[in-house]
C-alpha cells in the first residue's frame, strides 16, 4: 500500500522558536497516524536539528530539507550536500521545486544528480513536476510533465523507483489562490501514474507517492485527497498554520 503523504514546505518563512511552536501545536493534536499515512515538515536547513528533536517521540512523521546541491562536495560556499543533510538526520529531499527551477535555473541534469545524491546518502526525494499557465492553456500539460519525468527520473532502476515521493505542482496554482479542481489533479496524477507503469511496470507505478502542490488548504484537501491516484498533498501557505494543517493531515485516505 503507497503512503499517504501531508508535506508542509514552509518555504523561507518563520524564525526557529515560530517554527518549533508551530510543530509543538500539530502534534498537540496527538493525531493517531495509519500505517500508511505520513507528515513531513519541508524546513529550512538551520531549523532540521531543531524540528527533529520533538518529531522524534511521534509516529510516522519525518523532516525534510528544501532542496540540496547537485555536488557531492567541493568549494561551493553557501550550499549544501545531500551527505551533510544524511548526517543531520533528514530524511526526505525536496528536489525541483518550481521555484528553483524559475528563480534558480535548475535543469533536468542538475535535478538527476541530485536525485543520484539522495539515494547514495539514504535521503528520498520529493520530486516535483508540473506546468505553467501557457502550456496548460496550450494543452501540453500532459507531454511538458512527461518531459520532466523522462529527464530527470527515467535513469532509475525499478528498485529505486518503488515507494518513490513525486509532487505534481500545476505552477498556476502556486500561491495564487487558484487550484485544479480535484477532476483536474486527478488526470494528471493518473497520466504521472500511467507514465511510470510504461516505462517501468504497474507494481512500480501503483508503489509511487503522487502528491498534489497547489494552493491546498483545509476547505479542499479532503476533495482532492478523495481521488483515486491523489495520495496528499505538499502543502505551502496553509501550512504556516497550525489548524489549518491539522484539518490536511485529517483529511488523508
Amino acid at each position: 500500500m503507497r503512503k499517504q503523504i501531508a508535506a508542509a514546505n514552509w518555504k523561507m518563512n518563520l524564525t526557529m522558536e515560530q517554527g518549533i511552536e508551530l510543530v509543538e501545536n500539530i502534534l498537540s493534536e496527538n493525531i493517531q497516524l495509519k500505517d500508511d499515512q505520513e507528515v513531513i515538515f519541508a524546513i529550512p536547513f538551520p531549523y532540521l536539528l531543531a524540528v527533529k528533536d520533538p518529531i522524534k517521540t511521534s509516529r510516522n512523521y519525518f523532516i525534510a530539507a528544501q532542496n540540496c546541491y547537485f555536488q557531492k562536495s567541493g568549494a561551493y560556499t553557501g550550499e549544501v550536500s545531500a551527505e551533510m543533510l544524511s548526517s543531520v538526520g533528514a530524511n526526505y529531499v525536496i528536489i525541483g521545486h518550481s521555484e528553483r527551477r524559475e528563480y534558480f535555473n535548475e535543469n533536468h541534469q542538475m535535478l538527476s544528480a541530485k536525485i543520484n545524491l539522495c539515494l547514495e546518502n539514504n535521503l528520498k526525494p520529493i520530486f516535483c513536476c508540473g506546468e505553467p499557465l501557457s502550456i496548460r492553456e496550450a494543452n501540453e500539460q500532459n507531454s511538458f510533465v512527461e518531459n520532466q519525468l523522462k529527464e530527470s527520473l527515467f535513469h532509475l532502476s525499478a528498485e529505486h523507483l518503488k515507494g518513490f515521493v513525486i509532487a505534481y505542482e500545476p505552477i498556476w496554482a502556486i500561491g495564487t489562490g487558484k487550484t485544479a479542481s480535484s477532476a483536474q489533479a486527478q488526470e494528471m496524477h493518473a497520466h504521472i501514474r500511467n507514465v511510470m507503469a510504461n516505462k517501468y511496470n504497474s507494481e512500480v507505478a501503483d508503489s509511487i507517492s503522487i502528491l498534489y502542490g497547489g494552493s491546498v488548504k483545509a476547505n479542499n484537501a479532503a476533495e482532492i485527497f478523495g481521488e483515486k491516484d491523489v495520495d496528499g498533498g505538499l502543502v505551502g501557505g496553509a501550512a504556516l498554520n497550525a489548524a489549518e494543517f491539522i484539518t490536511i493531515i485529517k483529511s488523508l485516505k
